[in-house]
């Protein structure tokens, strides 16, 4: 079985190096039953958000905790023949729209299950390493002209490709979830050289970015989640508007990789984020328990994005 038969399997629609898949909050917003921590943080509507990714198989890393087959699904660092960033835009919302047609045979909401098939959100987050699709700048682009807002979530080991970003995302993502290089060899298990300085790198260009700016830490016991103080040194690197503060889930094909009592309460959740806060003089913003997830904010910025 090949890589895109089983992120089929997985319910993925995938069309070249593209892919969406439904998210569970957008699935449960269109039935009424919730919605993501970032439509709370962030003011994004969860039943119109698309998770999508321009490079489902690919990435720079291997990480633990990852819910995708980073063995037997990953086809290395870079994508043999790239798709114009308007296709990868036509397919991603296309595909997106045959997923929702599932919805319609549940109980639902119809005005949301409406709006959902004319989203107004990207999350290019979905899987693998984005930054690998070297058209970035024109897929944000072509988002944007859309009327679409993004979120643009990276690994941070590519930063020669966030500093040739001529377009911006809505809101920039850099995943630190390795207090130092010795957990960042062990949690990551980098298929790309020097991924540490690589990751400082990135750090340093995301101080000067002109957007929202969020470093996400996913943490796991026994795994990354210890040494606040390191992760507060490294996020100081690049004083981003917002930490996220998460615990890693045991879901998809984590599930082989990390046990369900390695997954932090949000108790402890908020308290080491706690911890972070006070170190880097950051206040907690918001926290969303059954996500496991806190937000804290350099008070620079307000959170929310609006009604998207």
């Amino acid at each position: 079985m090949d890589a895109f038969e089983i992120l089929a399997r997985q319910r993925y629609k995938i069309h070249g190096h593209a892919a969406v898949k439904l998210c569970l909050w957008t699935k449960k917003s269109v039935r009424g039953l919730g919605f993501c921590y970032k439509e709370k943080f962030y003011g994004i509507k969860s039943h119109r958000c698309v998770q999508c990714t321009p490079s489902v198989a690919w990435c720079t890393l291997r990480c633990t905790y990852c819910w995708r087959p980073i063995t037997e699904a990953s086809l290395g660092c870079e994508i043999p023949e790239e798709l114009e960033p308007k296709e990868v835009v036509d397919s991603i919302l296309r595909l997106h729209n045959q997923l929702l047609t599932g919805l319609g045979g549940v109980p639902h909401d119809p005005e949301k299950l409406r709006e959902a098939r004319s989203p107004k959100h990207a999350a290019i987050s979905l899987a693998g390493e984005p930054m690998i699709y070297s058209r970035m700048s024109g897929l944000l682009s072509e988002f944007h002209r859309r009327g679409m807002t993004t979120f643009l979530v990276t690994n941070g080991t590519l930063p020669e490709r966030i500093e040739a970003l001529e377009t911006l995302p809505t809101q920039f993502y850099i995943s630190v979830c390795s207090p130092t290089e010795k957990h960042f060899r062990k949690v990551h298990a980098p298929e790309i050289r020097n991924g540490w300085p690589r990751l400082l790198r990135s750090l340093e260009l995301m101080r000067d970015m002109n957007t929202r700016r969020v470093v996400r830490l996913t943490l796991a016991k026994g795994l990354n989640f210890e040494l606040p103080e390191k992760y507060a040194e490294l996020i100081s690197i690049a004083e981003p508007d917002f930490v996220e503060v998460k615990a890693a889930m045991p879901v998809g094909f984590a599930k082989d990789r990390l046990k369900y009592s390695q997954m932090p309460l949000h108790r402890e959740i908020r308290e080491f984020s706690e911890k972070i806060s006070e170190l880097l003089g950051y206040r907690v913003e918001n926290e969303k328990p059954d996500s496991r997830v806190v937000l804290l904010s350099s008070g620079r910025k307000k959170p929310g994005l609006g009604t998207n």
